[in-house]
C-alpha cells in the first residue's frame, strides 16, 4: 500500500530527513515516533504530497506521488497536530465544506456526514460553533473530516491531543475499525497509544530510521522470569548453568515464592530456553510457580535505543 525509497528533505546545509525507507501493508497500524525534530512531520507532509521530497521515492497504493499527486491525494486522509478548522462555522457546516474540498458525490454527501459524526461521537455537537468547542471536540472533528471521503490511507498526527481518558479509549476504537478499510499512520508523543494501537513502530532520529519492527518483537524481552520456592543460596548456580542463560539476578517477590530473571542475550530465544529451565526445576524438586517472557514497555525502548544513537 506504502512504499517509500531513499526519502530525503533537506532545507540548505539542513537534512531533516536523511534516506529513509519502510513500507506498509494493507490494514497495518504503524506508530512513527521520535523526538521533537526527529523528522516525523516532515515526513508525513511528503507522503501528503503537501512537500516535495529532495530525493527519494514514494507510492501509494502503487501510484508515483511525483508524477500522480492528485490521484494519491485523493486517496489520503490527514490530520495535521494543529486541526485546520473553520472556527466560526458549525461543525455539520465545516463537514459539508470539507466534502466538497474531498470531492464526495452530492448524492453521497449527506449520508457520509452523518456516518463520520456518528463515527466520532460529535451528534449532540452537530451544530454548535466550532469556536465554543472543547479541545477534545475539536479534534474529533478534524478526526470526521479525514473520514469522510472514505480514505485508503490515514495519516493521524496526534490523533489523541486534548481528549480525557473516556474519549482516547473511543478514539482507539475508531482507529482499529478504521484499519479494517485502510492503512494506518499514526505520529504520537504519547508511547503508551502506539502500544495499545499499532502492530509496529518506527521510530526516527536525527532524520534517520533508526529502528522498524513488530510490537511484539519490540515488546518480548530477552529474558526470562521464573519464581520458584528455592531462595537464591540453592537457585542462582542451577540456573546460570542452562544453556543460553548469560546471567540471574534475584528479583523482588510478587507473590509466593522467590523470582529470577534470566538474561539471554542479543541472540537467546525465551521461547527455547524456557523448557529448558521448566526441566531443571523440575529435576531439581522446586515448586514452579510462574515462567514467562519479560515483557518491556515502549518507553523502555524508546529510551534504549535514543541512548544507543546519542553515544
Amino acid at each position: 500500500m506504502i512504499r517509500v525509497a531513499s526519502l530525503s528533505r533537506t532545507y540548505g546545509d539542513l537534512t531533516a530527513v536523511d534516506q529513509v525507507s519502510f513500507e506498509i501493508g494493507t490494514g497495518e497500524i504503524v506508530g512513527l515516533l521520535g523526538h521533537n525534530g526527529a523528522g516525523k512531520t516532515t515526513i508525513m507532509k511528503m507522503l501528503t504530497g503537501y512537500l516535495e521530497p529532495t530525493g527519494g521515492l514514494i507510492e501509494i497504493d502503487g501510484l508515483d506521488i511525483s508524477v500522480e499527486r492528485e490521484a494519491v491525494q485523493q486517496r489520503i486522509g490527514y490530520l495535521p497536530e494543529n486541526d485546520p478548522l473553520y472556527y466560526e462555522m458549525t461543525v455539520i457546516d465545516y463537514l459539508d465544506y470539507a466534502a466538497t474540498l474531498h470531492g464526495v458525490p452530492d448524492a453521497e454527501r449527506n449520508d457520509r456526514i452523518r456516518d463520520a459524526i456518528a463515527r466520532t461521537e460529535l451528534s449532540s455537537r452537530a451544530t454548535d460553533i466550532i469556536g465554543t468547542l472543547s479541545r477534545g471536540f475539536c479534534q474529533r472533528v478534524g478526526v470526521a473530516q479525514t473520514i469522510l471521503h472514505k480514505p485508503r490511507v490515514l495519516i493521524l498526527d496526534e490523533p489523541t491531543n486534548g481528549l480525557d481518558p473516556t474519549q482516547v479509549q473511543h478514539m482507539r476504537d475508531l482507529i482499529r475499525s478504521l484499519a479494517k478499510h485502510a492503512t494506518i499512520i499514526l505520529s504520537t508523543h504519547i508511547l503508551q497509544e502506539v502500544q495499545a494501537i499499532c502492530s509496529r513502530a518506527i521510530i526516527i532520529h536525527n532524520g534517520r530510521k533508526v529502528l522498524d519492527s513488530t510490537m511484539d518483537e519490540l515488546l518480548a524481552g530477552e529474558r526470562l522470569v521464573v519464581t520458584v520456592d528455592a531462595e537464591p543460596a540453592r537457585a542462582l548456580e542451577p540456573f546460570k548453568s542452562v544453556d543460553g542463560v548469560e546471567s540471574v539476578q534475584p528479583m523482588a517477590p510478587e507473590g509466593p515464592g522467590h523470582r529470577f530473571c534470566l538474561s539471554l542475550g542479543s541472540d537467546g530465544d525465551p521461547a527455547a530456553v524456557a523448557p529448558i529451565v521448566a526441566s531443571l526445576v523440575a529435576s531439581q524438586g522446586w515448586m514452579l510457580y510462574a515462567l514467562q517472557p519479560e515483557r518491556r514497555n515502549l518507553e523502555q525502548i524508546f529510551s534504549e535505543i535514543s541512548a544507543k544513537v546519542q553515544t
